[in-house]
Parts: structure tokens; C-alpha cells; sequence
């Protein structure tokens, strides 16, 4: 498991902008290269248009150059979203570390979380 992406992630929850919902998301995702982006979620008035802390931090990355298959792992303070499932599968990330309703820290691969994605036809 990814420890230190979780850790991570938990020190940029406190960075969030979430004054609707008070719910502060921080995630940590890690390149094939060794580089970490951090992003949290940030929310807006017409509430649709906010951002997960995941897409951030894969956005982030994804405006550094990187594209899918770049990327490793990530830690998320919660547990992903249905869109952001699609992201982690759509991005190839490898393993998935977040806290689940117990209070356990899990690692799991994103076809664990959503095991009939959405792919675009060859």
C-alpha cells in the first residue's frame, strides 16, 4: 500500500475549497517517473461544476506532459467517485490507496472499483 501518497493526500485536504458541502478531498498521484502532484476539491456555487480531488491532481499532471500510462499510483482521502473511477481506469493507474467505511486504509486496482468501465471502440 501507498502510505506516503495517503499521507500526502491528507496534508492536501487541509488546501481545499469546499464551503458548500464543508467535505475537504486531498489526493496524491505518483508518475512512473517518481514525481508526486497533489490536488484537492474545489467547489462552485452551481455545485455540478466543481472538481474532485483526484481529477486535480491528475490534471495537474496531465498539464506537465504526462498522459495515460504515466502514471503509478494514487492516495485519496475518500473513496473515489463513480467519474473519477473512470479517470483512474482511463489514466492506467496501477493501484488505488484510500480509507474504506471501516476506517481501513485499502489499495486496490481501479478495475477493483469499476469493473465494467466505459472505453471508447477500436
Amino acid at each position: 500500500m501507498s502510505d506516503e501518497l495517503y499521507d500526502r493526500a491528507v496534508a492536501a485536504a487541509g488546501r481545499a475549497y469546499a464551503p458548500y458541502s464543508n467535505y475537504f478531498v486531498g489526493a496524491a498521484v505518483r508518475t512512473r517517473d517518481g514525481r508526486i502532484f497533489e490536488g484537492v476539491n474545489v467547489e462552485n456555487a452551481a455545485y455540478p461544476l466543481g472538481i474532485c480531488a483526484e481529477r486535480t491532481a491528475i490534471a495537474r499532471a496531465v498539464a506537465e506532459g504526462y498522459k495515460p500510462g504515466d502514471f503509478e499510483a494514487i492516495g485519496i482521502t475518500a473513496a473515489p467517485c463513480g467519474g473519477c473511477r473512470q479517470w483512474l481506469t482511463e489514466f492506467a493507474l496501477e493501484r488505488v490507496t484510500f480509507k474504506d467505511a471501516d476506517g481501513e486504509l485499502v489499495s486496490c486496482a481501479p478495475a477493483e472499483l469499476l469493473p465494467h468501465t466505459w472505453e471508447l471502440p477500436t
